[in-house]
């Protein structure tokens, strides 16, 4: 038997920068490092306009700031709550998202309460959601379950039912501040609970770890394969993540 040959170079760009064309508009450009600035938040809105990403997602102190540089871009702003360390206080979540939402903010990913679904207090965590989307108004609210820190599948597909219930309009795997963060598997469990849940449509946010095309591309693959062909766009899928934009570029301006 003949071997196949080997992708030729010219074949293997192609394929990159079809990867990069997809995985681009669902980006949420991100900064959530701890020396954040706003010359640097200046400098990742200037990149989300020039490329054309679903998002930016900035600690709340740069809300005010995106939302003028954006305004009338397209180009939405998200910020963070309970972040990251995903606490219990509903009353602290709820004043928080209300400020980031008069500042300009479009979309709000709320850190789950994590740790209080591991002891069991799944009603707790269940009150949070349903108190921050009250608060939401009709505002996008992704529910970050902190897949890394749960202990098991069991424990990832029931904070994923919780969330969808609760009014979350998207499940994202983590805050990308533990040591692990997305992974395939998790996004499977969530991905099959998105596809069970029947009530509203919803969709999935990976977030941490991801930094090279072919990562993006494996999560692609996944949702593809669980969800459907036609099922991934900025208003169901997205990736949130700051270097892998510098990449996706690169695969653009590489290919032939």
């Amino acid at each position: 038997m003949t071997a196949s040959a080997p992708p030729s170079p010219h074949n293997e760009a192609q394929a990159r920068a079809a990867l990069a064309r997809r995985a681009l508009p669902l980006l949420d450009l991100t900064d959530l490092s701890d020396t954040a600035t706003a010359a640097a938040v200046e400098d990742l809105c200037g990149k989300a306009l020039a490329s054309g990403v679903a998002a930016v997602c900035v600690w709340p102190d740069f809300v005010a700031e995106s939302a003028r540089s954006l305004r009338g871009s397209g180009v939405r702003v998200a910020t963070v709550i309970n972040f990251p360390e995903g606490a219990d206080d509903i009353e602290r979540a709820v004043s928080d998202t209300r400020a980031t939402l008069a500042d300009g903010a479009d979309e709000i990913d709320l850190v789950l309460p994590y740790r209080a679904l591991m002891r069991g207090e799944a009603e707790s965590a269940r009150a949070m959601i349903a108190a921050v989307r009250d608060a939401c108004a009709g505002r996008l609210l992704k529910v970050i379950l902190e897949t890394g820190e749960l202990d098991d599948a069991a424990l990832i597909a029931q904070a994923s039912r919780l969330s969808l219930e609760a009014g979350a309009d998207f499940i994202k795997t983590s805050t990308g501040k533990t040591p692990v963060s997305a992974t395939l598997p998790a996004a499977e469990i969530m991905l099959a609970a998105l596809r069970a849940h029947g009530d509203r449509p919803a969709g999935l946010k990976v977030s941490g770890g991801l930094r090279r095309v072919e990562d993006a591309g494996a999560y692609l693959a996944l949702a593809d394969r669980i969800m459907g062909p036609d099922w991934v766009s900025p208003s169901t899928f997205r990736i949130g993540a700051s270097a892998l934009h510098a990449e996706l570029v690169r695969a653009l301006e590489a290919a032939p």
